[in-house]
């Protein structure tokens, strides 16, 4: 028995090339597979994605999978940021681990397609101790409102895809050097679709110090 070896394989022979398909290997193979919609060794489309350890991506079967990012140490820069995200995802949760910065600016998130959107959020924040305090930012969506230097913060932020471009986002939180706990709210609608996060301060000049993020994502 002969074997045949390729890293292409085109499978139908329609003269219209979104009729067939390609299923492909990297040219330097590592363990992903893909079947893509087109003609083999032309432009094609991604239809679903193996990788080596047998997780599955694709438009037409995310429902339900979760994909996590690679956790990021939060301790120095002023941003941390999640790039490539698929034109599949519909929500985003993003984690922080004992995030602090080096000064009083508040933690907030900004979301891109193709660059970072700066502008254009709705953003408002309430911290809950034996008082409550607000704050709202037009520049990304607050993660906490509490915000000294020596804060030590933990939780997650959700953020829904509503339709089309339309980002909505809410977000729990702890201070756990003190007793106070942050609601926030925010969205955005962004030029394109969605393939960023940035964790980053209003200011976008204090630095990172302490902690880690990471983010997930689903269909």
């Amino acid at each position: 028995m002969s074997l045949l070896k390729s890293n292409s394989v085109q499978i139908g022979q329609s003269t219209t090339g979104t009729n067939n398909f390609t299923l492909s290997v990297p040219s330097s193979p590592d363990g992903t597979i893909k079947l893509a919609r087109g003609n083999s060794g032309a432009t094609t489309a991604d239809v679903l994605t193996v990788n080596a350890s047998g997780a599955i991506t694709g438009a037409t079967i995310n429902g339900g999978t979760i994909t996590s990012g690679t956790a990021v140490a939060s301790t120095s820069g002023t941003a941390i940021d999640f790039t490539n995200i698929p034109s599949w995802v519909k929500r985003i949760t993003v984690m922080f681990q004992g995030v602090s910065t080096s000064s009083t600016s508040i933690v907030q998130v900004q979301l891109g397609s193709g660059s970072f959107a700066t502008s254009g959020y709705y953003s408002a924040s309430s911290d809950v101790s034996s008082v409550v305090s607000t704050s709202t930012s037009t520049t990304g969506i607050i993660f906490t409102k509490n915000n000294g230097a020596a804060d030590v913060r933990l939780g997650t932020m959700t953020i829904t895809n509503v339709s089309g471009n339309i980002w909505i986002a809410t977000a729990t939180s702890t201070i756990t050097n003190s007793a106070v706990t942050g609601l926030s709210s925010g969205n955005i609608t962004l030029s394109g679709g969605l393939d960023r996060v940035r964790i980053t301060t209003v200011n976008g000049t204090d630095t990172f110090d302490a902690g880690s993020v990471n983010i997930l994502y689903e269909g």
